[in-house]
């Protein structure tokens, strides 16, 4: 018999697949990694068990989650379409990674994910794959005509579930697919796919609406040294929190009681699809403003403006499944040489759905007082303004007079 590593969630679709699989003649070994979603990971591995996986991986990969991808993403202020900040994609990649490690540790030849044929993931979990090892053989269900034939739906996977006495949790208290780990939850598919309909609070499970928020506000810190948080400070409790994992749960809480982080788009899927997704990141929402912040303060314009031409291409990456790949490795590396003075402390307030600026300090900083102050001369002579503006109107009176040319 042949070996397949699973990845598998415990849902649905990866528990017809488990069986499907082990009927097709494979021994399916159940492979599931903790990225910090709210799951029962004993039911999880006892219910892979009794339908049939020979072995059960359960990898805590939290810690690895928040240091090489949240981190990296949060230096490169990523953010897809102006909007998404890749709780999902940047997720994919770190798992697919330990998939393929137990692969070469079982001796397995095959993956296999969940992933359907019309969705991102299927192109993360397997440029992933092949990317760190191009002999293995990827079995994806969704694109196997025996299995579409069998499986035209849910209602199929229900019946075929019942059949070969999988247990199952089918609720229609949520009508639609979930997505969750450190970084965020998505919501989508289901009732979610009409663009207009407008969910209600009980969609949220790791904040709460703005409105519904205290009335207080909070105040804390985050300290960063190139470019990466390495400690927050609640102002209120007079509490630290520095290790990467607890920083960031802790920004997650505290972000979510205060409402932050609520996103309802529509985004361009990498296959061509436009799809519709709610997104709660209330600890990611707050490290992407603070981070812009400072770089404010401490990074040089001309590197900024590079930069930034970067962090769309690298968001890009990220959503279309590219982390393992020779351009994000050139550009990791550049924007590692951006951040190399972000140090310093943005102060802030947390307030009903709002992330308030309150200051910042750095000893990095380029800001000087002196010379950008209207009150003092500090060492910038005005009157050089002159030769400045007129040699950039140079190039502005030119086009001006071969237009007014043109139109006499």
């Amino acid at each position: 018999m042949e070996k397949v590593i699973l990845a598998y969630s415990g849902g649905l679709d990866t528990s017809v697949i488990l069986k499907w699989l082990i009927d097709k003649g494979y021994e399916v070994i159940a492979y599931v990694a903790d990225v910090g979603q709210d799951d029962n990971f004993d039911d999880v591995r006892k219910k892979a068990t009794e339908i049939g996986a020979s072995k059960v991986y359960i990898e805590d990969l939290k810690e690895e989650f928040v240091t090489d991808f949240i981190f990296p993403a949060i230096k490169a202020n990523a953010i897809y379409e102006n909007r998404y900040l890749l709780g999902t994609a940047l997720a994919r990649p770190l798992i697919a990674k330990q998939q393929i490690n137990i692969a070469a540790k079982e001796n397995a030849r095959y993956v296999s994910h969940g992933a359907t044929g019309k969705g991102n993931d299927q192109v993360r979990f397997e440029l992933g794959y092949y990317a760190l090892n191009p002999e293995i053989k990827v079995l994806a269900p969704w694109k196997i005509q025996e299995f579409l034939d069998t499986f035209k739906g849910r209602t199929d996977m229900l019946k075929y579930a019942n059949e070969k006495n999988i247990p199952v949790k089918a609720s229609l208290s949520k009508p639609y697919s979930e997505d969750d780990n450190l970084l965020h939850i998505s919501h989508e598919a289901g009732v979610l796919e009409d663009p207009g309909f407008k969910p209600d609070k009980n969609i949220l499970t790791k904040m709460v609406l703005p409105q519904d928020a205290p009335d207080s506000e909070t105040h804390i810190e985050i300290h960063f040294k190139d470019g990466i948080p390495v400690k927050v400070c609640n102002r209120d409790e007079n509490t630290e929190y520095a290790e990467p994992l607890e920083l960031f749960s802790y920004l997650n809480r505290i972000g979510g009681q205060n409402g932050i982080g609520l996103l309802d788009m529509v985004e361009n899927r990498y296959v061509g699809i436009k799809s519709r997704g709610v997104y709660e990141t209330p600890g990611g929402t707050i490290l992407y403003n603070a981070h812009m912040d400072i770089e404010g303060i401490a990074m040089d314009r001309e590197v900024m403006r590079l930069r930034n031409m970067l962090s769309p291409v690298f968001s890009e990456l990220v959503y279309n499944g590219f982390w393992f790949s020779p351009e994000m490795d050139f550009l990791r590396a550049a924007i590692d040489k951006s951040q190399e003075l972000i140090d310093g402390i943005v102060y802030l307030t947390l307030y009903k759905g709002n992330i308030i600026i309150n200051g910042r300090e750095s000893p990095s900083s380029l800001y000087n007082k002196d010379l950008s102050s209207m009150d003092i001369e500090g060492g910038f002579d005005q009157k050089d303004s002159a030769g400045f503006i007129k040699i950039n109107a140079i190039r502005l009176m030119a086009h001006n007079a071969i237009m007014n040319r043109q139109s006499k």
